[in-house]
C-alpha cells in the first residue's frame, strides 16, 4: 500500500534539523549509494537549525512545503514510518495520531547497558497521544525485537517506555529521566547499535 502526506506536516513541525549534516563528504556518499541524484544535489538548499517542536519557517499550514524542490539533506532522506508503511499499517496518519514514529532509532542507557530504542515524536498539545492502543500495539511488537520506545515531547525532554515483551511482569513501564540526552548523532548510533540503526526487522 502506497502512502502519501496529504496534508500532513507534523514532522515539519515536531523535528529538530542539525545545520552541520549537509556536509560535502554526506552528500557525496547519499549520491554514490543512490539517495540522492547529482542534480538534486546542486538545487537543494543546506540544512539549517531548527529545534524540535518549532515550525519549520518553510512550512505552509496544510499545503506541504513552500520549498520542496529545493528542501534540504536532511528533509530529502528522512521519512516516517507511518509513510513507509513498516508494519505500521494500523497506524493513523500522523497529523490526526499526534504523535510521529521516526524512521531512525536511537538508544538509552541504563545501569551501563545500552537499549535500542524507537523514537516516537509526542505532539505536547497531546501529551496522552503515546497511549493510543494501535501504537502500543506496534511497540510491543519490536519489543518482541528487542526494542524499547523513548517518547519524545522536545530534544530536552522525553522519557523511556518498556512494552510488555520486555517486561519480567508483561507491564508497560516508563521510566522518567531529569537527564534526557539529545538525539545522538549517526556516527554514535553505529558505535552503540551497529548496522541494525540502519534497519529494522519488519514484523511477520
Amino acid at each position: 500500500m502506497t502512502r502519501q502526506c496529504g496534508n500532513c506536516t507534523l514532522c515539519c513541525r515536531l523535528m529538530p534539523m542539525d545545520a552541520g549534516r549537509d556536509s560535502a563528504d554526506v552528500v557525496s556518499a547519499a549520491i554514490e549509494v543512490g539517495l540522492l541524484k547529482p542534480n538534486d544535489a546542486a538545487h537543494m538548499i543546506k540544512d539549517f537549525f531548527k529545534p524540535a517542536g518549532c515550525r519549520c519557517p518553510h512550512q505552509r499550514h496544510g499545503k506541504g512545503c513552500s520549498i520542496y524542490a529545493v528542501r534540504p539533506f536532511g528533509c530529502r532522506t528522512w521519512s516516517c514510518r507511518w509513510l513507509t508503511n513498516e508494519d505500521t499499517a494500523d497506524l493513523s496518519r500522523p497529523d490526526r495520531s499526534h504523535y510521529v514514529v521516526d524512521c531512525m532509532p536511537d538508544y538509552v542507557t541504563n545501569d551501563g547497558n545500552t537499549i535500542p530504542v524507537i523514537q516516537v515524536w509526542l505532539d505536547p498539545n497531546y501529551p496522552d497521544a503515546h497511549e493510543d492502543p494501535a501504537l502500543r500495539a506496534y511497540l510491543d511488537r519490536r519489543g518482541k525485537e528487542g526494542w524499547a520506545a523513548l517518547i519524545r515531547l522536545s530534544s530536552s525532554k522525553a522519557f523511556a517506555l518498556a512494552p510488555p515483551s520486555m517486561t519480567n511482569d508483561g507491564k508497560w513501564y516508563v521510566k522518567h529521566s531529569e537527564v534526557v540526552e539529545r538525539e545522538h548523532t549517526a556516527e554514535d548510533k553505529v558505535k552503540a547499535l551497529g548496522p541494525m540503526t540502519l534497519t529494522f526487522k519488519e514484523a511477520p
